[in-house]
């Protein structure tokens, strides 16, 4: 009888994939693999559709997808005949009991098993059962070397199906499990629970990889881990950071332990918001081939720090700011925007739109005889601004970064064709006080992977004044909105909570100011159906969280 292995290497792969790059994502899991080796561990466990980059969606509907995701399985498995460490990557596979979020566990040059995700998530950002099938049976552990492990895949161990009891009554001696868990705030202890209610159920250690990276609207912030049996934490990786660490196992009398591994600060509340942003515009940009990135810099707070974020997340030779004044632009205005831009080091332009304006409305005169001035002469400033980006966009190939906070863009106080025009929205998913609370954050840290310098980034200024649109003589915000702190408490419980509003008025707000924001949140919803994606950093993001009707005549009146 061969002798059971006492020790057990194992290297978690938290990487970086890009979904669709088939070929780019094996070489990233070759490297992986190489630095694993030399580091000495014995297998290497990617996360969830690894090949495939997470998440995939109708991609996998395509034959041509699924064939080419399947060849580098194949091939990466023929790599581990070289007697280096064995592997464990996720891949969409095609069987004839369907399309499987799958994973494939291949040593000594030959695919050994491949396991198959049975609970498909349907809910949030997720909705697996749209393209995969779940797979047809708890399938057991996977003999490696001497260990039995078993292989549950992300959500197979959130919900309460049992996958893991059994694979431990399967004589399963450890648990890997490969996930594509996205960041929301607060995430990780979510994770940490979850991970110690299945070790508390199976008695076994689990090891919990997660994918790294941004994939449109979505964070993914690894910060891999393990729970030991005895339901403590075994490692902790680090969040934001591409990694490949290797921790060591040994068998004990009553199971496996960690002896070995990294354990890693994880970030407080603001700083982690702030990576995941700048992760998420640094990933977009990239991703999709822009070679620098242009937005309009008014002087105001949420402009402000997404030319921080453009600037932390790409270096401040790829970021141009152009500051568009009109007649009601204010002197302050003009000096923060240049205070700004001198701060992060990034190209300033003033490109004045009074010019524009003044030929749109002189158009329109006959028009609009007879009426009086309001929104849409304010809404004009918007759209020439809007026009004049979308224009140095074609023109010089960079990707216009939209600047509208989560706060603006539930009431619609924003300006369709205008401020909402761009590609990618680093603050979509923070509301205006969290805006504030980053903006002072930033300007006393420099968080790891930042290209931006340090110190005061956003001038103080622009952090203390009353926040304005600036499209008519002393305009402010709170013409229109309620105080944003009020603001936000009400839309965090109508957004995040789903609260009704008698609830919300128990909770000390105004009636009507209540019954005025839930008719202006479901009114706006065709400008977010045409907004530009942004970060997720909330539980309840516009779009892949929050799908409401555009047509909706629902009001809570009690």
């Amino acid at each position: 009888m061969t002798q059971k292995p006492d020790l057990l290497r194992i290297a978690v792969a938290q990487l970086n994939p890009t979904v669709g790059d088939v070929a780019g994502n094996l070489a990233k899991a070759r490297e992986a693999r190489a630095d694993a080796a030399r580091q000495g561990a014995d297998l290497v466990l990617y996360t969830e559709l690894f090949l495939a980059g997470y998440p995939p969606e109708d991609l996998v509907l395509k034959p041509a997808f699924l064939k080419a995701c399947e060849k580098a399985a194949q091939d990466f498995a023929a790599d581990t005949a070289d007697g280096g460490p064995g592997v464990i990557i996720g891949t969409p596979l095609k069987r004839n009991s369907g399309t499987h979020n799958s994973i494939i566990f291949a040593d000594g040059g030959k695919i050994i098993a491949e396991r198959y995700k049975l609970d498909l998530p349907n809910y949030g950002e997720f909705d697996e059962k749209r393209v995969f099938q779940a797979g047809p049976e708890i399938q057991g552990p996977v003999n490696f070397r001497g260990v039995r492990i078993g292989i549950p895949i992300c959500e197979d161990i959130w919900g309460d199906i049992g996958i893991c009891e059994t694979l431990a009554e399967s004589g399963a001696e450890i648990l890997l499990v490969p996930n594509g868990s996205p960041y929301y705030r607060a995430k990780i202890d979510v994770r940490h629970q979850v991970v110690i209610r299945q070790v508390i159920e199976c008695g076994l250690p689990i090891i919990y990889a997660n994918q790294l990276g941004g994939q449109d609207e979505l964070i993914f912030d690894g910060a891999s881990f393990a729970i030991g049996s005895d339901k403590t934490l075994a490692f902790q990786m680090s969040q934001f950071e591409e990694a490949v660490d290797v921790t060591t196992w040994k068998r004990k009398d009553d199971g496996w332990a960690c002896s070995e591994g990294p354990m890693s600060k994880i970030p407080e509340r603001e700083e982690a918001d702030y990576r995941a942003c700048m992760l998420g515009l640094r990933d977009y940009v990239n991703k999709n081939g822009f070679k620098n990135v242009v937005l309009g810099l008014s002087g105001g707070i949420d402009s402000a720090i997404c030319a921080a974020l453009a600037v932390d997340a790409l270096g401040e030779e790829r970021l141009r700011a152009v500051m568009m004044p009109y007649r009601y632009t204010s002197k302050d205005s003009l000096k923060d925007a240049e205070d700004c831009a001198r701060a992060l080091g990034c190209r300033y332009d003033i490109v004045p739109i009074f010019e524009p304006v003044e030929g749109f409305l002189h158009t329109l005169t006959q028009l609009f005889e007879g009426t009086e001035e309001g929104i849409t002469e304010e809404n004009l400033q918007s759209r020439a601004r809007g026009t004049i980006l979308m224009a140095i966009s074609n023109k010089f190939g960079s990707m216009v970064v939209t600047t509208g906070n989560k706060s603006e863009m539930s009431v619609g106080y924003a300006t369709l064709y205008g401020d909402m025009n761009g590609g990618f929205n680093p603050i979509k998913d923070l509301y205006k006080m969290q805006v504030y609370a980053l903006s002072r954050w930033r300007n006393s840290h420099v968080p790891p992977g930042a290209l931006g310098p340090s110190g005061e980034v956003i001038p103080s200024n622009i952090i203390d004044k009353a926040p304005s649109a600036e499209l008519r003589e002393n305009q402010t915000d709170q013409d229109s909105l309620p105080p944003y702190p009020v603001l936000d408490d009400i839309l965090e419980c109508l957004v995040e909570n789903e609260m009704g509003v008698d609830d919300i008025v128990a909770r000390g707000h105004d009636r009507a100011t209540v019954t005025r924001i839930e008719h202006l949140l479901y009114i706006a919803e065709y400008k977010r159906r045409q907004a530009a994606p942004g970060v997720k950093i909330t539980k309840k993001n516009f779009g892949r969280d929050r799908r409401y009707p555009i047509t909706n005549r629902f009001r809570d009146r009690g």
